[in-house]
């Protein structure tokens, strides 16, 4: 894919820069930290990005497109992924300066730069490029559990929220499973994924009687190989995402899952109307929407602990751990080998 070939990158986070409200431009910054020369963001300019984000040492912030420039970037990456998938209205000032600098704009957003006539006509007039990399193309297959059929074995991150690590969770065990001597293969179903790896479909764009069916596309990319971790999307009891959680399910027809969630969450999008339910109540949902199909188990859970001390998300994991039965750990603070090992034992390999 096209955005795959810029390599020094500026990540636009205009006053939303931190953990989950900027969580595109942390994890490429987790993930391509070498590709990464500035972070455009003017409330936050002149800190220190490690210590808003735990990572990026040496990674300036800075004010605007212009003093970015002496990091000679290739392109501008929008870092964030709002409800709605608009393009922020305090960000569109920073991608028109981007576009009359010659770079290119990488955007995961719903909107489509390139339907937008004023940033189409800055692209074209300045030789730079808008790649949508939401944009699933034109999918028109309906699945029908043909990845059952495929010999890769086929873990698949589930969430009780949206946000809560199912991405990391799926990189850090591909990492693991590599290591482990594994032929692993990492599956992007959103546009931060897709991003980080240069192949992936953003399922959530994708019509809904395709969605299932893009999944299953994805699934046959990597058929040959031993074993794939496909990155979740959504949770299925959320009132607004479960749409794309259950075409994932049934597209991808795992063999086991890795439940994610915020143990410090309790509610979805702050909504004191929409409370997460209980883990256990999820993991037995997830395994019964699964089993006519294919049946597959929840075989651990990975805790998104940050922002916790060490002591108190240790006490949180345990918790976990003790409440499902479950081996569980924070991927980033803990590392992922029980969460792998669990993988290993249930699939046989």
């Amino acid at each position: 894919m096209l955005f795959a070939e810029y390599r020094r990158l500026i990540l636009l986070t205009e006053g939303a820069l931190g953990v989950f409200s900027s969580k595109t431009a942390t994890s490429v910054i987790r993930y391509r930290r070498d590709d990464v020369v500035a972070v455009v963001d003017s409330q936050a300019a002149g800190q220190s990005l490690e210590q808003i984000l735990g990572i990026g040492q040496g990674i300036p912030i800075v004010a605007d497109v212009a003093e970015a420039m002496r990091f000679k970037p290739d392109a501008l990456m929008i870092g964030v992924a709002p409800v709605g998938g608009g393009l922020p209205a305090a960000m569109r000032i920073p991608v028109v300066d981007a576009l009359r600098e010659g770079l290119s704009i990488i955007s995961g957003l719903h909107l489509r730069l390139r339907d937008d006539p004023e940033l189409a006509a800055l692209a074209e007039a300045h030789g730079a490029a808008l790649c949508d990399v939401r944009d699933p193309g034109p999918v028109r297959r309906v699945a029908f559990g043909l990845a059952r059929s495929l010999p890769v074995k086929r873990v698949l991150t589930v969430g009780t929220d949206c946000s809560s690590g199912k991405m990391v969770t799926s990189l850090e065990l591909r990492a693991a499973a590599i290591r482990a001597g594994l032929d692993a293969a990492f599956v992007a179903t959103g546009q931060t994924g897709a991003m980080i790896e240069g192949w992936g479909t953003a399922i959530d764009a994708v019509v809904s009687d395709f969605a299932a069916g893009s999944a299953e596309m994805l699934i046959e990319r990597v058929h040959d190989r031993q074993i794939c971790f496909v990155e979740g999307q959504g949770s299925i009891e959320h009132p607004g995402y479960s749409g794309v959680t259950l075409s994932l399910l049934h597209g991808v027809c795992p063999d086991a899952m890795i439940m994610c969630t915020c143990p410090t969450r309790q509610y979805h999008d702050k909504r004191d109307d929409c409370p997460i339910a209980p883990i256990e109540q999820q993991i037995q949902l997830y395994e019964s929407l699964t089993a006519p199909l294919h049946p597959a188990c929840v075989v651990g859970v990975a805790a998104n602990t940050a922002g916790l001390d060490d002591a108190e998300a240790n006490r949180r994991i345990a918790a976990l751990a003790e409440r499902t039965n479950l081996p569980a750990c924070d991927p980033i603070r803990n590392g992922v080998a029980p969460l792998l090992a669990a993988v290993r034992a249930e699939l046989h390999i």
